[in-house]
């Protein structure tokens, strides 16, 4: 059973915002961890539908195909691809001594990430972008 990004996301919103009653059974930490798997696994969802759409062998190795994705889909989307994933990662990732991720940075993330899924659909900047001159 696959679940979609979309779907992915409003549950990590859920977490994020527990209904009356229910903010006692979870600490708000491990909400935001548990969030921030969720987010992290749409992005990849995400990710993997988009390279289905231009060449399926890119779904096979997940460092290609966020080096990659800057030639596809533009240098903006692919920098807030990297950096969006990269903080979900660390936010996902339990260290003894560490704090939880706190609920206000997963928000973030996740109006990040539901700012990428349109330009990550099928169909969308599949034609390679040749980078500009940076200065």
């Amino acid at each position: 059973m696959t679940v979609s990004p979309e779907t992915l996301v409003t549950a990590a919103g859920r977490l994020l915002s527990p209904g009356p009653g229910t903010a006692g059974a979870l600490t708000p930490g491990l909400r935001a961890r548990a969030a921030a798997v969720l987010l992290r696994m749409a992005l990849d969802q995400a990710l993997d539908t988009y390279w289905l759409g231009v060449t399926p062998s890119m779904t096979r190795v997940g460092k290609h195909r966020m080096l990659c994705l800057e030639w596809y889909a533009g240098h903006d989307t692919a920098r807030r691809c990297r950096t969006t994933w990269s903080a979900l990662s660390a936010a996902c990732h339990y260290r003894t001594g560490e704090l939880p991720p706190s609920p206000a940075e997963i928000r973030t993330r996740l109006l990040e990430v539901t700012g990428l899924l349109p330009a990550l659909r099928p169909g969308t900047g599949t034609t390679p972008v040749m980078p500009t001159a940076r200065s």
